[in-house]
């Protein structure tokens, strides 16, 4: 875990013990984004507005914590974090504070924003099946559901459960199909695995790659990323209607010092300027509808998404959880 400012590396910190760090000073956030993604736009806006951003770097579930054991003394305006999850995990935990912002009313739609008001969705990640396309015929492939058809006996990778982002997923099946038919989904899915789960959806299309299974369901970024490196990757994106998708979002803190400003670097990094440079940076989908997609990912083509506000996902999360363990998906 580090702390940097858009000038560069400030300190190192253990556990819940914070570095020296004049509040006073900058716009303090505490972030779940990698450092390389978030600190080129913090640059941009230090340079833009002269207003200083100094950031935590760390996982999710520590920063939380910390909010939390922190309480009023804690340093951080603003939580930026990654999927939905987590953001309603925050508001649970009463982190979070209503930000009362017309522009970002007007740059993110209302199914990206959290009701109360309390989070807004800075990017989207859509999680599509994908497959080998050397030995699978599109025309073969249709939903989430019919991936636990024995057809696919020994042809399908998923991520482990552990990781919040199937989570999501299967609490947006719960939602949308209830726990009875996503339980029956989910053994299915388990039955037809062709390898153990796998740490990362990295491993899952570079399988997929590999021909070591031939479907798999990943986050479109880090085939983004693949791409980037490859073009060639034999793996392609399978769209069909109700695609999941999450979100990366921030809020301001309910203690923030300085929530005036944190609230203007959050209705920044909502507007074009900034979401051009954040889906260039990480080929995700701009959660700003008026900002162009990046080359490599405007040539996966259009999709229609899932319906339910992604709310739901965070909602039913601990169900979901407690349901994959039932069923032996770990």
């Amino acid at each position: 875990m580090k702390i940097q400012t858009v000038s560069g590396l400030i300190g190192i910190f253990i556990g819940f013990i914070l570095p020296s760090v004049n509040a006073s000073d900058a716009i303090i956030v505490y972030s779940a984004r990698m450092a390389h993604l978030i600190k080129p736009l913090f640059d941009a806006y230090t340079q833009k507005t002269g207003v200083a951003v100094k950031f935590i770097s760390a996982k999710e579930e520590e920063l939380l914590d910390r909010l939390v054991i922190e309480g009023e003394n804690t340093p951080a305006d603003l939580l930026l974090t990654v999927d939905v999850g987590n953001l309603w995990l925050a508001t649970e935990k009463d982190v979070l504070r209503p930000i009362d912002s017309a522009l970002l009313d007007k740059n993110i739609p209302p199914h990206l924003r959290d009701p109360e008001k309390r989070w807004v969705g800075l990017s989207v990640r859509a999680r599509p099946i994908m497959y080998n396309t050397e030995t699978i015929k599109p025309e073969n492939l249709k939903d989430y559901a019919d991936l636990a058809d024995p057809k696919w006996h020994g042809k399908l990778c998923l991520r482990t459960a552990k990781k919040v982002y199937n989570q999501s997923l299967v609490a947006m099946f719960i939602a949308r199909y209830g726990e009875a038919q996503t339980r029956n989904l989910l053994t299915g899915w388990v039955n037809n695995l062709a390898l153990p789960v796998l740490a990362s959806d990295t491993q899952v299309i570079e399988s997929i790659a590999n021909r070591q299974c031939e479907i798999g369901i990943a986050n479109t970024y880090y085939l983004g990323r693949l791409q980037h490196d490859n073009p060639q990757l034999p793996v392609a994106i399978h769209w069909h209607d109700g695609v999941h998708i999450n979100i990366s979002g921030a809020g301001v803190t309910k203690y923030a010092k300085h929530p005036e400003l944190a609230t203007q670097l959050l209705e920044w990094l909502s507007s074009e300027e900034a979401q051009d440079q954040f889906a260039e940076l990480n080929f995700e989908y701009p959660a700003n509808p008026q900002v162009k997609l990046s080359h490599i990912v405007e040539k996966w083509g259009k999709f229609n998404a899932e319906t339910l506000h992604v709310s739901e996902a965070g909602r039913l999360q601990a169900q979901a959880t407690r349901l994959m363990e039932e069923v032996g998906y770990h």
